[in-house]
């Protein structure tokens, strides 16, 4: 299977929602979506090299790097059929320049790109500036933001690989959001935890003015790691069984 795809994409489902972990973490973010969304969308998700099953490869740091990776190992699925992106807080980054990347290449877009817990790119953005912090700093940034799994510290291990990851995953943020960016020709649907001190409800609003289609927004409970409950799935599956967005799945 391709190292990317942490999932096969069902061929019977007539829509692939494509999904981009945050930063530090991986494709065991989306475990237990395929279940939540519906039998139309088959569930995706991308595993980015130095984490998981990949954990011996180089981690990518800069845009170019990863969106060749991603052109090379996502653009031949993505060309077969529709699909939308979903992105949590750095994912959302990745999904918004993937996406930017393929419509200026004149390449299949998705029929949406969906952002959960990412302030707007022109918004100053205190997590990507983390990137620099000490270990110790970084530790307990991610910890007030509930993204240290209670056992991590117990296993030092684990908790130095999931600080490089993490310090390697915020440097790569920091170039998605340098060099031009442009409004997308596609829809952009937004998502915000209600209690996210980082990625506000106000800051993540802010996507209309990335997109020259179609935006919606929604809140839902939790802080900036509502991607592990079980509501976000759901609504995603809702949505995408709306009509807009099987009009253009055609």
């Amino acid at each position: 299977m391709n190292q990317y795809f942490a999932a096969r994409p069902r061929a019977e489902a007539p829509l692939r929602l494509v999904c981009f972990h945050h930063a530090g973490a991986g494709a065991l973010t989306f475990a237990g979506w395929a279940s939540r969304v519906g039998r139309n969308v088959s569930v995706v998700p991308v595993r980015l090299p130095g984490r998981e099953s990949r954990l011996g490869e180089a981690r990518i740091t800069d845009v170019g790097s990863l969106l060749s990776e991603l052109d090379e190992h996502l653009g031949p699925m993505l060309d077969q059929g529709p699909f939308a992106f979903y992105g949590h807080s750095l994912g959302a980054l990745v999904a918004y320049r993937f996406a930017e990347h393929r419509i200026r290449a004149g390449r299949r877009a998705p029929i949406s790109v969906l952002v959960g817990a990412c302030m707007a790119p022109h918004l100053s953005n205190p997590l990507i500036a983390s990137a620099d912090l000490s270990d110790r700093e970084l530790l307990a940034l991610l910890a007030s933001l509930g993204g240290v799994p209670e056992e991590l510290p117990a296993r030092p291990d684990w908790l130095r690989q999931m600080l490089a990851t993490a310090r390697a995953d915020l440097t790569l943020g920091r170039t998605l959001r340098e060099g031009a960016m442009t409004p997308l020709s596609c829809p952009i649907w937004a998502f915000a935890g209600a209690q996210d001190q980082v990625a506000t409800p106000a800051a993540v609003a802010e996507w209309e003015r990335w997109t020259t289609a179609d935006f919606q927004f929604r809140t839902l409970p939790g802080g900036h790691f509502f991607v592990r409950e079980g509501e976000l799935p759901q609504m995603l599956g809702e949505m995408l069984a709306g009509p807009a967005a099987l009009a253009a799945v055609g």
